[in-house]
């Protein structure tokens, strides 16, 4: 398993990170399956989030984290907060927030939460899901310094942010934000369609996130990408999907070539990128997973990772 340095920390984690948030829909039994087959694969990076399956997510994860084979010291665990829940909205699995709440009283209460449910007594990671419009980055220093100083928390980033608010929230807090947790596969280019379409005036030329890719580069912030095989947000996975059969083909021949799957190619699509990414999986079916895992050893060339950016129905200018 290719491994990765987390912003300016000395973990090395994996390459690939198991997300809980499908965990809601295994009995205890199941889920202590998964994480044997993930770690055993080498996946030692666990990402939650308070609002997963309403928070059942990370309960059924704590359980079976004690009846795995697995050590809580030798796994990297990562949780995110500051969304309230809102029973009343829901996605399959994800219940949603009816606001974003950044209050020292909230983030606290969240990550005790958080513990409570995993049985366990720190975070490696906790991050600010999402970006919340009234944000004071004073209340959110001050929530940080108390989970460290408690140690709750080992190391602090946030989700979905671009530079300015990144720099807005580094301002103010005395912590290295190490991590940018953020949508990005090959049916997701938005933060490197608008740099190669520089000096266009084209759709793609637009540019919604602020240029975060070179930001993180040139900050060290690890990016970790979410929802890697999906296109859109909830639409649905592209791989097998007869939405997009030059996509497939070329996944597909370049899976045949390499002795794998179209999804690690897939995942070696994203970590071929030089910003040495993070690719979040959030499959719980073990086939899947072990699939998906196998893109960490796979290496693309240049005209390999273009082919699938071309084939995903990209152009350059």
């Amino acid at each position: 398993m290719k491994n990765v340095a987390i912003g300016n920390t000395t973990l090395q984690a994996s390459a690939v990170a198991l997300g809980i948030m499908r965990m809601v829909s295994l009995n205890v039994d199941d889920a202590a399956k998964v994480l044997d087959t993930v770690t055993d694969k080498g996946v030692n990076f666990i990402d939650s989030a308070n609002i997963y399956g309403g928070g059942k997510s990370e309960t059924i994860f704590g359980q079976a984290l004690k009846k795995s084979g697995v050590k809580r010291e030798d796994l990297i665990i990562q949780s995110k907060g500051g969304i309230v829940l809102d029973p009343k909205r829901s996605h399959g699995d994800l219940v949603f927030g009816k606001r974003y709440d950044f209050s020292k009283k909230n983030l606290l209460e969240t990550v005790d939460g958080i513990l409570q449910r995993m049985g366990i007594d720190y975070l490696d990671f906790f991050l600010l899901h999402r970006p919340d419009a009234l944000m004071e980055p004073d209340q959110v220093a001050a929530a940080f310094d108390e989970l460290q100083a408690a140690g709750k928390v080992r190391h602090f980033g946030l989700s979905n942010c671009n530079p300015m608010q990144v720099e807005l929230l580094q301002s103010a807090v005395s912590q290295k934000l190490m991590v940018n947790q953020l949508q990005f596969g090959v049916m997701h280019t938005g933060p490197i369609d608008f740099g190669l379409h520089m000096n266009m005036s084209d759709d793609r030329s637009v540019n919604h996130d602020g240029e975060i890719i070179e930001y993180s580069r040139l900050h060290n912030m690890t990016i970790q990408a979410w929802s890697p095989y999906q296109y859109g947000t909830f639409e649905g996975p592209f791989i097998d999907n007869p939405k997009f059969p030059e996509l497939n083909a070329k996944l597909q021949e370049l899976a045949d070539a390499k002795g794998v799957t179209k999804n690690a190619i897939a995942t070696a699509w994203i970590l071929r990128h030089p910003a040495n990414m993070q690719v979040i999986l959030g499959s719980m079916n073990q086939d899947h997973l072990k699939e998906s895992i196998a893109g960490a050893d796979v290496q693309l060339t240049k005209q390999e990772w273009y082919d699938i950016y071309f084939a995903a129905g990209n152009t350059l200018p």
